[in-house]
């Protein structure tokens, strides 16, 4: 990191955020825009500003300092949590977070942040809502069948309860079309690629391309297995400590999910994946390992078939790097 002429780290709160520079010391700003232009003119030359990414709240001023040629990185919450940890540290304030992420920054090669464009902005906001309203149906639909099993459900209650699950339908549909809508005007031929993938259906094929940013955003696909969170990880200690071999889980949550359903699919129609599930099986080991397996397998198929340009193909052996 010592290209940097200073590194600064920005732990960030609802009202405030507090900045600590490797040579300016601690400071504290609002969380407005009068924050962020007062924190944008102090800052120095060729710096580097670091920061959690902490849902909604990092997103604007990573946007803001992105746009101004400002150089940021937006670290994984999980990494900095085990380098605090790491340094015994007894004192937890937002101050003593920031100085935590801005030696953490000092220490460690960070990623660099790429600002969303407009319509991934728009892309990530209207799967989050979706999100929130899947939830809200569901909860609707299990609401509804426990009024039905007390027999002499309350007509009204009931009424109630039916219209709001029919307006949350509505709502998701209209979410689902505005999406594919926007992906279209960018990249409809990579949405056809993917979906010509057995099991890969339209709402992880969307998903895909948005956070992925057309999969231009990783260099291989094991790069993007472990932004999924899909990949073993292995716990051995010397001769006694035999740890079961587990996926990571350190990714995107979401991603993974929707990859893990597919794979119920791709175990039917996919060749491939197939054959990966019934191997893994026929050794007697557990079907999840397999499906896990499965969706390792599947997401590897979207990233060579993204990259090639070409539709699926069960015949083809792919020569990308993995």
């Amino acid at each position: 990191m010592i290209k940097y002429k200073e590194i600064f780290g920005v732990d960030i709160s609802k009202d405030v955020f507090d900045v600590h520079g490797n040579i300016s010391g601690h400071n504290q700003y609002k969380n407005d825009a009068s924050g962020f232009k007062k924190f944008l003119k102090e800052l120095p030359a060729d710096c580097l500003v670091a920061m959690e990414a902490t849902g909604y709240y990092h997103y604007r001023l990573a946007q803001f300092l992105f746009k101004h040629g400002v150089e940021v990185s937006v670290i994984n919450p999980l990494s900095i949590k085990r380098f605090i940890q790491m340094k015994l540290a007894k004192v937890k304030t937002d101050k003593s977070d920031s100085k935590a992420i801005c030696d953490y920054a000092l220490l460690n090669e960070v990623p660099i942040y790429n600002a969303l464009t407009d319509v991934q902005s728009e892309c990530l906001q209207l799967f989050r809502l979706m999100d929130t309203y899947l939830k809200h149906r569901t909860a609707t639909k299990n609401k509804i069948h426990g009024e039905e099993v007390l027999g002499i459900p309350s007509k009204s209650v009931y009424r109630s309860l039916k219209r709001n699950k029919k307006h949350l339908d509505k709502e998701i549909n209209g979410i689902d079309q505005q999406l594919l809508s926007l992906v279209k005007e960018d990249q409809q031929q990579q949405l056809s690629l993917l979906k010509s993938i057995p099991g890969i259906g339209t709402k992880t094929a969307l998903f895909l391309i948005v956070i992925t940013d057309g999969f231009s955003k990783f260099e291989n696909a094991s790069q993007l297995c472990s932004y999924a969170g899909i990949t073993p990880t292995i716990r051995e200690s010397g001769s006694s400590v035999r740890g079961r071999s587990r996926i990571s889980k350190v990714g995107n949550r979401k991603l993974r999910n929707l990859l893990f359903l597919c794979s119920f699919n791709a175990c039917k129609h996919n060749k491939a994946c197939r054959a990966i599930y019934e191997r893994i099986i026929n050794k007697g080991k557990s079907k999840k390992l397999a499906l896990i397996a499965v969706t390792n397998k599947l997401l590897k198929q979207c990233f060579a078939i993204a990259k090639s340009g070409r539709p699926y193909d069960e015949t083809y052996v792919s020569v990308l790097p993995r």
